[in-house]
């Protein structure tokens, strides 16, 4: 039997019980012992602890509810028009993003002493430079990375940051790949539209969408070894849905640029082990990752 099993830290200050986690979203698979051993007798849940209190629904107003029939159903007609009409166009903005980027994603494959992991990561170069996460590939025997078109191939660890949490990977023998393209990620605003692509729980290529929900949060996930001291960056806050694997994948705006390297997940634990995304995701700045990998190749 196998699970998933992401490195864990501790809680933020402000909330108390239940105990809520940082996650990086690498997805390692190893034994149910290994996780009963690690999550046994942490539970938590933070819906409660995240909901402002007091905070209450009202009803609606008298004069709204006298309309006519006649006016309501008008009015219904036209609500539910421009509805559809704004969910088409949000469907299609996410679908051109997605076919634009889709080619620029891969899934990294690991095998290390632990146990085999998987993660995302984002081409940099026509000749197989990824840039990922230091975490998805620490302490890695092998690594191969599975492109969009479904080939699977060798890769090498060429260089990593501990301090950023960043990895740059050679992948062998192929050529003709369409790298990303990098925004400047101080333009990113709060309220932008943003879509997520990468491989959650080892779906290679899975895309979700959401907005930038806060800009410079100081996120502290754990070391890549249990003796390795914590690394902090200042990241984007998204809600697009990210989830274990989905580390070293893009975040990408409306133009199909990657602004952020998808790192880590507030979630609680569960008795059975990890929790998947509750809409609190991170993301390295584009600008600080690009520069990393450059000093990496």
């Amino acid at each position: 039997m196998t699970q998933d099993f992401p490195a864990v830290s501790g809680s933020p200050h402000e909330v108390q019980e239940p105990k809520p986690f940082w996650r990086r979203t690498g997805t390692v698979v190893t034994s149910a012992a290994l996780i009963a051993a690690v999550f046994g007798g942490v539970t938590g849940g933070v819906v409660g602890a995240l909901n402002a209190p007091g905070s209450t629904v009202g009803a609606s107003s008298a004069p709204v509810a006298s309309q006519s029939s006649s006016s309501q159903s008008s009015s219904s007609q036209s609500s539910s028009s421009q509805s559809s009409s704004a969910q088409s166009s949000s469907t299609s903005d996410v679908s051109a993003i997605a076919a634009k980027v889709l080619p620029s994603v891969v899934q990294v494959n690991v095998a290390s002493a632990q146990g085999e992991g998987v993660g995302s990561g984002v081409v940099l170069s026509s000749d197989g430079r990824i840039l990922t996460n230091n975490h998805v590939v620490s302490g890695a025997r092998q690594v191969t990375v599975t492109l969009d078109d479904g080939r699977t191939v060798d890769a090498e660890v060429v260089g990593t940051d501990v301090s950023s949490d960043l990895a740059v990977l050679q992948a062998s023998g192929i050529g003709g790949l369409t790298a990303a393209t990098f925004a400047n990620s101080d333009d990113v605003r709060i309220g932008d539209q943003v879509v997520a692509i990468g491989s959650p729980e080892g779906l290679q290529g899975t895309v979700t969408s959401g907005i930038v929900s806060a800009l410079d949060r100081k996120v502290t996930v754990p070391g890549s070894t249990r003796r390795s001291n914590p690394v902090s960056y200042q990241a984007i806050q998204t809600d697009a849905s990210i989830n274990p694997g989905n580390s070293g994948g893009p975040l990408i705006n409306a133009a199909g640029q990657v602004i952020g390297i998808n790192s880590a997940i507030y979630s609680p634990a569960s008795d059975s082990g990890q929790a998947g995304s509750v809409g609190i995701g991170f993301a390295i700045p584009s600008n600080q990752a690009r520069q990393i990998a450059e000093g990496l190749t």
